[in-house]
């Protein structure tokens, strides 16, 4: 477990900037629609495709203007800033690899995203506290080899993470069996590939 002192917000280092990586993403629709996104290649970042992020936003549309977003496992970036492009209030980011940490940093400038913050840590450090916020929507996007779904699914619903009626969005591998607390309803869920992407609201308990 952790505090808060320990989770720092991570700063971008200015004497020795790590250099954009060969791969990107595109921004699919709002104010930063067609803005690419670099990333690096790190072990287990595997950034959600076009065509799912698509899909997603087109099911979040009514509830996505002026929410309180949180990218779990923020990677390459593309879920929260689509997020914030398509009219989120406010973005929180964890990342703790650095090279990946950096580039959103660098994203975050390129885009003028003043509604982000970004911490160095890792989801289940950061969920294991009580929380100091609550969030409207989730984007669960783990590296898929590590399982971390159960406790991170836990800890955002006992330690007080999720507003009323939040939305968590999750991604898992195809043939992975997901369970999710009792009050939380299946919305939508599809597949794609090797990939099952599902949105789930959170109910009374």
């Amino acid at each position: 477990m952790i505090n808060r002192r320990q989770a720092k917000k991570s700063k971008v280092a200015t004497a020795n900037p790590v250099k954009m990586g060969a791969a990107n993403v595109k921004i699919i629709a709002g104010q930063w629609r067609g803005r690419v996104l670099r990333f690096p290649e790190v072990d287990g970042l595997r950034p959600t495709g076009n065509r799912i992020r698509e899909t997603l936003f087109n099911w979040l549309a009514p509830s996505l203007p002026g929410s309180r977003c949180l990218d779990a496992f923020s990677g390459s970036g593309a879920l929260g800033f689509e997020a914030l492009s398509r009219g989120a209030a406010s973005l929180t980011m964890l990342e703790p690899d650095r090279i990946a940490n950096q580039h959103l940093h660098n994203n975050m400038k390129l885009l003028g995203a003043s509604d982000c913050k970004i911490w160095a840590v890792r989801a289940e450090q950061w969920l294991a506290i009580p929380a100091t916020e609550s969030f409207d929507i989730v984007f669960i996007d783990p590296p898929f080899t590590l399982d971390l779904w159960p406790g991170v699914l836990t800890q955002l619903e006992q330690n007080g993470w999720l507003a009323t009626n939040a939305y968590i969005y999750i991604e898992t591998p195809k043939h992975y069996a997901l369970h999710t607390p009792a009050h939380w309803q299946l919305q939508r869920s599809k597949q794609a590939g090797q990939v099952t992407f599902s949105l789930y609201q959170r109910g009374s308990d």
